[in-house]
């Protein structure tokens, strides 16, 4: 071969080792679902790449987004006693999480906690949140304070709540001092980012 075959080979031999590194990133985290048996089902990811957010609820670096869930359920609010009457105060979520193909694959409960079918637990703290549409819930980043099983959420370190609907108190008039004890549901959905330790992989 001679040299100018060897320098056109060159941008095409950089651009192939460009793509098998991407590739590895992705291939790597399709491994490890092909391993577990809720994701093998439930094509858990439609993108290795997180979404844009305001920066306040960004996971922090040294973490990378292994999977998301779609919520649909209620956020559980009680009337309780005040200092000035009466006032809805927010106890619970309770949602099922589905995968892309809408098919349950674990629940979101007081805690917060979000649990797998294989098991799994992890509980989150809220870290920071944003009020993208005043009539949804906010947008928040939440951080792993503990885990339960080993299985699928057993590695989370952090949680994103993007994309919700709803979900947020009723109005003041529904909470008087004659309601105190009453509770609603309100519907709600969202989608839940998981995230855990690791190099993030190569996004636009």
């Amino acid at each position: 071969m001679n040299a100018s075959n060897i320098i056109a080979v060159i941008p095409s031999c950089l651009s192939f080792v460009a793509c098998l590194a991407l590739a590895g990133c992705g291939a790597a985290a399709s491994g490890s679902e092909q391993t577990d048996p809720i994701a093998s089902e439930s094509d858990l990811l439609s993108s290795k790449c997180p979404p844009p957010v305001d920066p306040s609820i960004a996971v922090p670096d040294g973490n990378r987004l292994a999977f998301q869930f779609d919520a649909v359920g209620v956020q559980i609010y009680a009337c309780q006693a005040s200092a000035t009457g009466a006032a809805w105060v927010f106890t619970a979520p309770e949602a099922d999480l589905l995968n892309k193909h809408g098919k349950v694959v674990g629940r979101h409960f007081a805690g917060p906690t979000w649990e797998a079918k294989d098991g799994s637990q992890v509980v989150g703290a809220r870290i920071a949140g944003v009020t993208p549409d005043a009539s949804a819930i906010p947008w928040l980043l939440l951080g792993a304070t503990s885990h339960v099983g080993d299985g699928l959420l057993s590695t989370v370190s952090y949680i994103q709540r993007l994309d919700t609907v709803g979900g947020i108190a009723p109005s003041a008039d529904a909470c008087t001092v004659d309601h105190v004890g009453e509770s609603a549901r309100v519907p709600y959905t969202a989608t839940y980012f998981f995230y855990e330790a690791g190099k993030a992989c190569h996004c636009p």
